[in-house]
């Protein structure tokens, strides 16, 4: 079986080791090359062909933002991890990275007291996510340290009659990614009647400038959420990193709780948190949506949100960068529809802003089994 072939590319000749070193380590893994630049990695790419590349964000010469834009902009689509710091500047150059084409992010460890840590640390973070944005079969793709479980045919879930006007909130979940499946959903949304809240999965700080360029990006009001706010309709909130988020129903209306409960699935804030919330919050009055990630998370949510009597929408496996999250909804037989992320939001637009269930549903589900099942 053919292992999943690494190049490393970091200006720092102890990241390209550290890396290098854990990466070798692993059976179903062969690091092909290194180089010290953006500039020789596209030289090496070119060469070495390999499956995925690690990249520095911040390198001289050809920086990461421009090799990866380069690549995109050549018609590649070989996957790439950035390799960010966790501090304001490195989140903000993250998120240009993702923008610019790039498939996900590991930060670079950070007051960490040895090596060995900081190797399991960046092990722990990259491993998962090179064997999920490169699938090979028989591949002991672990995730979290659990085995997925098999993939089963998509079965969609039958809609429910809803009355008119009848949803009060729209929670979404995200991982791997998240951040321009996101940015492309909600520029696409209309005015809607609803508040928006959603988990991706991030760390602090990564969070905040999410927050704050989906604010000056888009036309409408996107914050990171605060502890007791208030949620307004047509406005988003996004869980900060570290903290859960739920929604809790009072005499104010939908409001805000963030807590620092024990990660769920590894994650905190963990998109199960959210939905589950939300069922609680608002019952069938909920609409959940489960964009690209890896693993399972928002699987266990999506069925307090149907047992509640609400409704689930899945990105469909061709346009997601991973089909964990979703795939494992879709699967679950939780999602009345599986749709391509550009289809997603005249979905929820014909739900929330002029919900019914018509007879055009027979056709979306028709095509979209066809979507998910590719």
């Amino acid at each position: 079986m053919a292992r999943i072939r690494v190049l490393v590319v970091d200006d720092s000749v102890v990241i390209r080791k550290l890396v290098s070193d854990l990466l070798a380590e692993d059976p179903d893994i062969e690091v092909v090359g290194t180089a010290v630049n953006g500039r020789a990695g596209l030289q090496k790419i070119a060469l070495l062909k390999p499956d995925l590349v690690t990249m520095d964000v911040e390198m001289p010469e050809l920086n990461g933002i421009e090799t990866v834009r380069s690549l995109r902009q050549s018609g590649s689509r070989i996957p790439v991890i950035m390799f960010s710091t966790l501090t304001e500047r490195g989140a903000e150059a993250t998120l240009d990275a993702l923008a610019a084409g790039a498939s996900d992010y590991v930060p670079k460890p950070a007051n960490v007291g040895s090596v060995g840590r900081s190797m399991e640390q960046v092990r722990e973070a990259l491993i998962p996510r090179i064997k999920s944005l490169v699938p090979r079969p028989g591949l002991a793709s672990v995730v979290g340290g659990v085995l997925p479980p098999r993939p089963a045919p998509v079965t969609l879930r039958r809609p429910v009659a809803r009355p008119q006007g009848g949803h009060r909130l729209l929670v979404i979940g995200a991982s791997t990614g998240g951040p321009e499946a996101l940015s492309t959903l909600l520029a696409a949304l209309p005015p809607l009647p609803v508040p928006i809240a959603v988990v991706q999965h991030m760390p602090p700080l990564f969070t905040t400038q999410f927050a704050a360029r989906l604010n000056r990006q888009l036309d409408v009001e996107v914050t990171e959420a605060a502890h007791g706010q208030v949620l307004r309709p047509g406005t988003v909130c996004i869980a900060p990193g570290e903290f859960h988020l739920e929604v809790v129903s009072d005499t104010r209306g939908l409001v805000t709780r963030l807590t620092q409960d024990p990660p769920e699935n590894y994650c905190r804030p963990a998109v199960d948190v959210l939905f589950r919330s939300a069922a609680a919050a608002v019952g069938g009055s909920v609409l959940g949506v489960v964009l690209t990630g890896m693993g399972a998370d928002g699987a266990k949510g999506s069925r307090n949100i149907v047992d509640r009597g609400g409704a689930v929408l899945a990105q469909d496996q061709h346009s997601a960068v991973v089909w964990g999250m979703p795939g494992a909804v879709a699967n679950a037989g939780l999602a009345e529809l599986v749709l391509p992320l550009g289809d997603l939001p005249a979905e929820i637009s014909r739900r929330l802003v002029h919900p019914h269930v018509g007879g055009s549903l027979s056709n979306a589900m028709n095509s979209a089994v066809a979507g998910g099942a590719r």
